[in-house]
């Protein structure tokens, strides 16, 4: 049973500029700006210790793995190329045709070897829509219907250059049409459906591995309102996972946000279910927190497609600076989960049994 905090939702949803639906975004920009000011801009500084480590090359490995994998699981030829359309001269570029021509006989250290890295800011906002005590799995659809995203996450420490293992990695976002589940509020789909309360996709939580990587199988986020299309991402340490297999406790060392290339936005969009999505569309280049990100870093996700078009799905890979020092706490609009008891906030019960797919 999800356990809405109602007192601090009314107040996030009914106070706020709708940027977010019910966010107002000047707080977290404001947040950003200071600790840009004073912190490394992006990975670049730890290239040399990265590749020495062997890092590098165990990360080609890896990607070229995950992706063959996928493509396996959907019965796509292994000898067809992978296609990649991202374009490393301007984060906000727009045309993001890559200029070499990809084969299946590209070397993957050449395909998989872009390393893009947005710096996790100690914000003290996370958008009006976190939910905690969520599961702890690698797939976290569901059964929503949308394209496929494969996505690999990295952790490093911004100040030693090394991986972080042992972070417990979370991701949220919205639904083809824009929806985000666990939360009932006007501007997120049908407020009047009292069940999407108990509903839980497209969260999730992944333990970071020896070299700091936590995996993801979701889908490509829709969008709404006010907001370009984006993945929530917090950085958990010292919680406890529960016999349940939620996860609680500890504390939240970053809060961040994931961007995609407009173009494949765009390529997106035009399927179904996402077409069918009534919201105005923002772009990238009209976002203010993709404006503010991508002035200090790179926060659009590496992909490459998996199959002859976004049908097929999409591999994307990031890496994320963060700043051990730093140890926040985040009010969530709601939880869910827990030890076996209630939660804060009234009663009901918790859930039970293995978390959906």
């Amino acid at each position: 049973m999800k356990l809405i905090t109602s007192l601090i939702a009314a107040a996030f949803l009914a106070n706020n500029v709708i940027a977010h639906p019910g966010h107002d975004i000047r707080a977290e920009m404001a947040e950003r700006a200071a600790f840009m000011q004073t912190s490394k801009r992006d990975l670049s500084h730890c290239a040399a210790k990265l590749k020495a480590r062997g890092m590098d090359v165990r990360s080609i490995a890896r990607r070229a793995s995950m992706a063959k994998a996928a493509r396996k699981k959907r019965s796509i030829p292994a000898n067809a190329p992978f296609l990649k359309a991202r374009d490393l001269d301007t984060v906000l570029n727009t045309t993001h045709l890559s200029s070499e021509s990809y084969t299946s006989a590209t070397d993957e250290a050449i395909l998989f070897a872009g390393n893009n890295s947005c710096v996790l800011s100690p914000e003290v906002t996370q958008g009006p829509y976190y939910v905690s005590g969520e599961y702890v799995r690698e797939n976290v659809t569901e059964g929503q219907e949308g394209v496929d995203l494969i996505l690999d996450t990295q952790v490093i420490d911004m100040e030693t250059c090394d991986p972080v293992p042992d972070a417990m990695i979370e991701i949220w976002h919205c639904n083809s049409t824009g929806v985000y589940s666990g939360i009932i509020a006007s501007g997120n789909g049908d407020s009047s459906d009292a069940t999407n309360i108990n509903n839980t996709f497209l969260r999730g939580l992944q333990p970071t591995d020896a070299d700091g990587v936590a995996k993801f199988a979701t889908l490509f986020p829709g969008h709404y309102t006010g907001r370009a299309t984006h993945i929530h991402v917090l950085a958990h340490f010292n919680g406890t996972t529960y016999a349940n297999g939620t996860y609680g406790g500890g504390y939240v060392s970053h809060v961040g946000q994931l961007f995609f290339d407009q173009d494949l936005i765009t390529q997106v969009e035009a399927t179904s279910p996402y077409s069918t999505n009534t919201q105005t569309l923002t772009e990238n280049a009209d976002d203010s927190i993709f404006s503010e990100e991508a002035a200090s870093s790179d926060p659009v996700v590496e992909y490459s497609l998996l199959g002859d078009d976004v049908s097929s799905g999409i591999f994307g890979w990031v890496a994320f600076g963060i700043d051990l020092t730093n140890e926040f706490t985040v009010t969530p609009a709601a939880s869910f989960g827990g030890p076996g008891g209630n939660s804060t906030g009234g009663g009901g019960a918790m859930p039970s049994g293995a978390p959906p797919s």
